[in-house]
Order: C-alpha cells, then sequence, then structure tokens
C-alpha cells in the first residue's frame, strides 16, 4: 500500500476544535482521521478508515481463530423483534425509533440479539447443530442525552458483536470462556493497557458479566482493584459484603429527641454530640434515607422509594441506576414533596415511608441489630437507637451507596482503590432470556426439544481506536502501535527536486517488500509542516530524505521512542523492512 500525500484526501489542523474536551478527540480531528458530521455522529477520512479497519482486521483474525463465523445483518429492524424480548420499552429514549411510509414501526439497532437468535431459529434445529459462533462488524446506533468525547461517546459508532448458541450450559461456558481469551488476545495485539473487571448486565440480561476496560484518566467508567488480591470491578458492580446480623434483645429503646435546625447529617451529630446523651455521635451512626422516584419502562406513573444508607455515605446514582435499570430514576422535586406531606424534608424516616406503602431498602450494612438516628417524620426532630429487625425491617437491600478508596475488599483481601477506563469489550452469559423470547428449541440425543443458551460478546471497534490514541499520544500528536497504524512507515522529502524523487522511488521499494508506506511527497510544503504533520499522524516509523541525501545518508527516527539514526541510502530500504518485519513478529 502507497499513499501520497499529495493526493491524499487529508487537512491537518494546528488548532484543536472547539467542543473538543479529551485528547483523542482533538487528535483525530487535527490528523484528519475524523471529522464531525452531526452531534455524535463522525465521518472516517482514509486515515481514519485504514485505522479503523487495521483494528477490526485484529478483531476478526480473533474471532475466526476460536471458530466464529462472519455474517452481515440489517441495521434497520422492525419493531416486533424488540418487543418480543422487551427491549422496545426497556430500552426507552436510547432507541432510535422510526416509522416507515406505511406506519410501521422500526429501529436502529444498539445490538442484535433478537435478529441472531432467530436466525439460528430459522436454520438450526437438532443438537448435532451446535455449538455455533456467530459475529459481524457494523454500524450500531443509540440517541445519547449527551454524545461527548468524538467517537469514543457517539449516537453512531463501530462495533463488533458476537453471539453463543449452546445446547447446554457447559457449552455456554466453554463459549464464554473462548471469547474472553479472544479479547485478551485482541487488546494484547492492539498494545493496549486494560483491566477486565466484574460488571452489570443491565438491558442485556443474562447472568455473569465482565468488562474490558482501557485504563485512562479520561475513561467514563470508574472501576475498582484491591490491593492485595485481583478483584477488579466496576464500580456499579461491587458487591458491599453484609456484616452479621446482631440480636435485638437488650437494645435500648428508640427514642425520639428534639433537633432543631438539623436537616443535615452534618448539623444532627454536631447537634447530638452536644446534646449530653452519654456517647459520642460520628456520620455513620447514622442512617439518611434518600427519596427518588421509579418509573418503569412504558408506564406513565412514577413510584416513589426510600433509601436508608449510613450518614457518611452517598447514593452513588451511577450504582442506583444500574441496579434498577431499566426503570428511569430521578430525585424528587419540591412537587414530590408537596405532594406527599408526610414527607418532612430533612427529617424523613423509615415509619412515614412503609406507614403510606412506600417501598423502603436499605444498605446491606443496616442488617439486623444495628441502630441508628434517624428521621422521626417531624421537622426538627429525629429518633436515636431505632433498630433494624426490632423497629423498622426494610422491603430489601440496595446495595448503591457509593464505594471509596479505602473500604474493604469484597474478597476480604486488602483495600479497594479506584481507577478510571474506557468500556472496550463486554462479554456476557445471556442465558436463555433471548431463548425463551423466541421459543428457541433443539432436539436432543432422546428426541425431545432443548432450550439453547446463549452468549453474547462486543467489542467497540472505534471505542477501540480512540482509546488507543488516549493512551498513545504526546504533546506533538498521535504515537500508533504499529498494528493499527494507517502506515508502517512516513517518508518524508523535506526538499523538492532530487528529495521528491528519491523519496518516491523508496516509498515504491518499500511497498514491493510488504511495507505499507505514507510519502510525504508535497511541493512547496516548509519541512517544519512536514515534520509537525509526521509527529502529528503518528506513524510509528519516519524515513526523512533531507539534506543529508547529498551525502547518501537518510534520517531514520521512531516515533514511539523518539529515537534518531542515520542510516545510508542504500541500506534504508532493507533496514525499516526489517524493522517492520521485526514489530509484526513480535
Amino acid at each position: 500500500m502507497l499513499l501520497r500525500m499529495s493526493t491524499l484526501f487529508l487537512r491537518t489542523l494546528r488548532e484543536d476544535p472547539a467542543d473538543a474536551e479529551v485528547p483523542s478527540h482533538k487528535l483525530l480531528v487535527r490528523g484528519g482521521y475524523v471529522r464531525r458530521a452531526a452531534p455524535g455522529v463522525y465521518s472516517w477520512l482514509p486515515l481514519g478508515k485504514l485505522v479503523l479497519e487495521n483494528v477490526a482486521g485484529v478483531v476478526r483474525e480473533e474471532m475466526n481463530r476460536i471458530g466464529g463465523q462472519e455474517v452481515l445483518l440489517p441495521a434497520l429492524l422492525p419493531r416486533e423483534y424488540y418487543e418480543a424480548s422487551g427491549r422496545w420499552t426497556e430500552y426507552g429514549d436510547t432507541l432510535f425509533r422510526l416509522t416507515d411510509r406505511k406506519g410501521a414501526d422500526y429501529l436502529l439497532a444498539p445490538t442484535h440479539e433478537e435478529v441472531f437468535t432467530l436466525l439460528v431459529k430459522g436454520e438450526y434445529s437438532s443438537y448435532k447443530d451446535f455449538p455455533v459462533i456467530l459475529y459481524q462488524i457494523q454500524e450500531k446506533f443509540r440517541d445519547e442525552a449527551r454524545p461527548r468525547a468524538g467517537v469514543l461517546r457517539g449516537r453512531e459508532f463501530h462495533m463488533k458483536d458476537s453471539y453463543s448458541f449452546d445446547i447446554d450450559d457447559e457449552g455456554l461456558e466453554r463459549s464464554y470462556a473462548k471469547h474472553r481469551d479472544a479479547y485478551v488476545r485482541i487488546f494484547d495485539r492492539l498494545g493496549l493497557r486494560y483491566v477486565i473487571v466484574s460488571a452489570t448486565s443491565g438491558a442485556m440480561g443474562g447472568s455473569a458479566s465482565e468488562e474490558f476496560l482501557a485504563e485512562t484518566p479520561n475513561g467514563e467508567d470508574t472501576f475498582v482493584r484491591s490491593t492485595e488480591s485481583d478483584y477488579a470491578a466496576n464500580v456499579e458492580a461491587v458487591e458491599i459484603p453484609a456484616p452479621p446480623a446482631r440480636p435485638v434483645e437488650g437494645l435500648p429503646e428508640a427514642t425520639v429527641h428534639h433537633t432543631p435546625d438539623t436537616p443535615t447529617i452534618e448539623t444532627l451529630v454536631d447537634h447530638l454530640n452536644g446534646a449530653g446523651l452519654g456517647r459520642t455521635f460520628t456520620a455513620a451512626d447514622t442512617l439518611k434515607n434518600v427519596l427518588v422516584k421509579v418509573r418503569q419502562p412504558g408506564a406513565e406513573e412514577w413510584e416513589v422509594i426510600g433509601i436508608g444508607v449510613p450518614g457518611d455515605r452517598e447514593v452513588d446514582m451511577k450504582r442506583l441506576e444500574a441496579a434498577l435499570e431499566p426503570a428511569e430514576v430521578a430525585l424528587l422535586e419540591e412537587a414530590d414533596f408537596a405532594a406527599r406531606p408526610y414527607l418532612v424534608k430533612g427529617y424523613v424516616g423509615p415509619a412515614a415511608l412503609q406507614g403510606n406503602k412506600l417501598a423502603f431498602y436499605a444498605d446491606p450494612r443496616v442488617v439486623a441489630g444495628t441502630a441508628w438516628v434517624t428521621g422521626a417524620d417531624k421537622t426538627d426532630h429525629h429518633v436515636v437507637d431505632l433498630v433494624c429487625g426490632r423497629d423498622f425491617t426494610p422491603d430489601g437491600v440496595l446495595d448503591v451507596a457509593d464505594v471509596r478508596d479505602g473500604d474493604p475488599s469484597p474478597d476480604g483481601r486488602g483495600t479497594l482503590y479506584s481507577a478510571r477506563g474506557i468500556e472496550i469489550g463486554h462479554v456476557f452469559q445471556l442465558g436463555r432470556k433471548y431463548a425463551d423470547a423466541f421459543e428457541v428449541d433443539a432436539l436432543g440425543p432422546d428426541g425431545k426439544p432443548k432450550r439453547i443458551t446463549m452468549g453474547s460478546y462486543g467489542i467497540g471497534v472505534s471505542r477501540v481506536v480512540a482509546s488507543i490514541v488516549e493512551q498513545s499520544h504526546d504533546d506533538k500528536g498521535i504515537v500508533w502501535p504499529r498494528a493499527v497504524a494507517p502506515a508502517d512507515v512516513h517518508v518524508v522529502a523535506t526538499g523538492k527536486g532530487e528529495q521528491v524523487e528519491v523519496a518516491l522511488r523508496l516509498a515504491g521499494e518499500l511497498e514491493a517488500k510488504g511495507v505499507r508506506v505514507l510519502v510525504d511527497d508535497r511541493k512547496g510544503v516548509s519541512p517544519g509542516v512536514k515534520f509537525t504533520d509526521a509527529e502529528l499522524l503518528g506513524v510509528p516509523t519516519a524515513l526523512i530524505v533531507g539534506k543529508g541525501l547529498a551525502d547518501g545518508v537518510l534520517e531514520l527516527r521512531d516515533r514511539r521512542t523518539g529515537d534518531r539514526e542515520e542510516v545510508s541510502l542504500d541500506a534504508a530500504v532493507d533496514k525499516v523492512a526489517a524493522i517492520v518485519e521485526a514489530d509484526n513478529k513480535g
């Protein structure tokens, strides 16, 4: 492959785009890899398309290696598929919906579980047909409320999604392990620094679920690790171990105290410690009751619920939304309190919630025998020593309090510390959610129908491109790994005349050896601009045809390390080809 910058459809930019916040957005636009077409929608220009296809090529090779078969399914789907699975309503406002000229409802697919399931149902009917792995690489669509960060959080995105179909759970576990191992090979080959974390399944459904996160400070996902084990989890999937229940016998009776002007935990603790109650109180001794309203998909009415968490904690809205997905969640507004005068803002306790048939859920730390200071459902009043299991019993557990650095690791080894990452891959054991929805059976060896089981596995191909840039750039531009770079070598002719002619000859000889070449053969462009563009574009190896040509010497630059060396004109082609070959083998 030979690309000539004199004819390449490319314009580099010196200034960052006004709406860009993260390095990948800035550099992909400045380097002419992508251009914004609409909010959250991007065009991939020639160099960007090459990088995108290089990533897809690595994904494709590893999917084929585990026996995956590639198909291409439509992105425009009829409503009835998603109605059958329940996701027409579960996806809510994130689903792109449209109507054809005859009034029939369609959608632009965010994922393809339904269509793959029906495809297999239509073709296979015997246990002898399984297992099977099918995959595709195509565009997906999601109506993001706030698209941001360029191609990292867009409304249209390039994705590989694959699906395994097995006759039993043991087969699903094998298919899941194959995909997990393939993802490790893919991300290793792409040179990414990543972590595998436990995750929630969300609207996908299913049981086992893990995310592959590219580590970067600009990541949208927060995950935690243990200081003393390999435990790692998306913060939304962290499960706080509940302490053992305690006996309620012999504990002090609950008493209501006048606590004027104490609508916050801080003011309450200060008041209690000055009230002469004979002990010292901390925020952790209080029960903060957070009120939210929840609306199920397709429902018109909101349901108000209360969530009790220790007063030294906050409810993490992302954890709450993940726990209640696919329901919509919002904090109560003044009008909601006005419609429910029994909810005394700042002084709400379990009694008013449960006495008015509103559900009250509690943090895992709120177990039988624990005593709390909480609202007495009356302005300026709190109840002290309200005991769980004696004075109130939660309707259930919601593990949605914030997770902090230093918290005990759920596996009992070490403490947690947090980091941020970008989700680049996700693997799910779906089980039979979609097979049940579409009644997908296969005849077993005994001639009786058996419900198949499924797995779903995604890689955000366009996200991977941006994630690589997030991890691999400097103040001059992108630094591509060899496996995904738009070219192996950037041949730069700094002058005109003979230098351009030699550069083109070298480029042709390199191409003949199977090296992918980008040659800067532009005339009338200063050497400074050419060097700036080369650093911005980030091709891993640069061969400079400059003033040294008069002495038969060229300069070889490694964009990844910054190393430079002189190489003779006669040896340059073999030297570059050897570097590329060594990298590809390594």
